[in-house]
């Protein structure tokens, strides 16, 4: 592809922000895991900064008084939080549809009976391979059992289910399994998503990238279960039929940028255990955005006036190429915290464009992949005096 496949289009001014829609929730980082692709920053939370309960009551009406409908509660482990329920009950009275982002570990049936009682709609379980003891290896514990087991119990209580796996170079030979393992779980939904190096993962970044004959692999193996799992001609059904199979591409091996999030303060925001708002969850890498936060300023004026929404919202921020693009208006430029992971300057375009001055920092991590073997640094708890007490 050459500039000449983007025809030139006059750059737009920043439009009127929208509503946002979708609200990621992070309750808090204190995890039983310690994956290392995990995105969370590289410091954590401690569970004495963590928002109140009261206080995340309130981010749940005012996120549903301003238009949000859907929300992940997500962590770390959502189920450290002893006052889990109470927000799901509060999301629920804002009209806000909940979904539980959980590792499993902790879920038992008085605990899914009592947040099912609050409201909670669905459950997202991740796993990190199909094999026992490699998903216990990559996530620093033996958890698959409790994995197996919460799985059990949110097909007994009749809430959709969700697989997400994140692949790497650990488990991306693993597809065929995962789907299976998918499929004798009765999931409704796997989620394949392809590692994304924000957080401990960019940390990890040498050990966690695949080579481009295992992402070729995977891509073939993802096909062929599309076709086997897709409804037949003219939507007869397909007795082979399952769950839906979302493969969350690669940043680094297309040559095509993401859009992020929808566009930058588009259609979501991100809630951190503190209280900090963001566009993304990896936002607060970025320097100079000035992030707010809830205890001090109301959501509304987050969205509609802070300069961390606002600063790459809409064109008129983009240089070239990305201002010429026709694009533009689909890959948004792609990832701001990419760009600066990458190259210093969160305004440039993202690397993962084949068009970007800076392709070549991305062509050149793609090609050194190799199947050598690099230590992962996991992930830490946290801080040890704090983490695995809920509050």
């Amino acid at each position: 592809m050459t500039t000449a496949d983007h025809p030139t289009v006059p750059a737009a001014p920043a439009p009127a922000p929208g509503r946002p829609w979708a609200l990621l929730a992070e309750l808090t980082h204190a995890c039983p895991l310690h994956c290392g692709y995990c995105s969370n920053p590289l410091e954590l939370t401690r569970r004495s900064r963590e928002l109140t309960t009261e206080q995340w009551t309130d981010v749940m009406r005012q996120a549903g008084e301003f238009g949000v409908v859907h929300t992940h509660l997500s962590g770390g482990e959502p189920l450290l939080r002893r006052d889990l329920e109470q927000i799901v009950s509060a999301a629920e009275a804002a009209g806000i549809y909940t979904q539980l982002v959980t590792s499993g570990v902790g879920l038992d049936q008085a605990r899914l009976s009592a947040l099912a009682d609050a409201g909670l709609r669905s459950v997202q379980l991740s796993v990190q391979h199909a094999d026992p003891r490699a998903s216990d290896r990559i996530g620093g514990r033996r958890s698959f059992a409790e994995k197996e087991r919460a799985a059990e119990l949110v097909r007994a209580a009749g809430l959709p289910l969700g697989l997400n796996v994140v692949l790497h170079r650990e488990n991306l030979d693993a597809v065929d399994a995962i789907v299976e393992l998918g499929l004798s779980w009765g999931v409704d939904r796997i989620e394949l998503a392809n590692v994304q190096f924000y957080g401990w993962s960019l940390l990890n970044r040498a050990a966690l990238l695949p080579t481009r004959d295992q992402l070729a692999r995977a891509r073939v193996a993802v096909e062929r279960w599309r076709e086997r799992l897709s409804p037949g001609p003219a939507g007869e059904e397909n007795p082979a039929g399952g769950p839906e199979l979302v493969w969350v591409v690669p940043d680094y091996f297309d040559g095509v940028a993401k859009p992020c999030m929808g566009g930058w303060g588009a259609v979501s925001l991100t809630v951190t255990p503190d209280g900090t708002v963001l566009p993304c969850p990896a936002a607060a890498s970025l320097p100079d955005l000035d992030p707010p936060n809830i205890r001090d300023h109301p959501l509304a004026w987050i969205w509609d006036h802070s300069k961390a929404f606002t600063r790459y919202r809409g064109t008129s921020w983009m240089a070239e190429p990305c201002r010429s693009c026709s694009r533009r208006d689909e890959d948004f430029g792609g990832c701001r915290c990419q760009a600066f992971a990458l190259t210093g300057d969160a305004a440039r375009t993202d690397p993962a464009c084949r068009l970007s001055p800076d392709h070549g920092l991305i062509r050149a991590l793609a090609d050194d992949s190799t199947d050598g073997t690099v230590a992962i640094r996991p992930r830490a708890p946290g801080r040890p005096e704090n983490v695995g007490n809920p509050i």
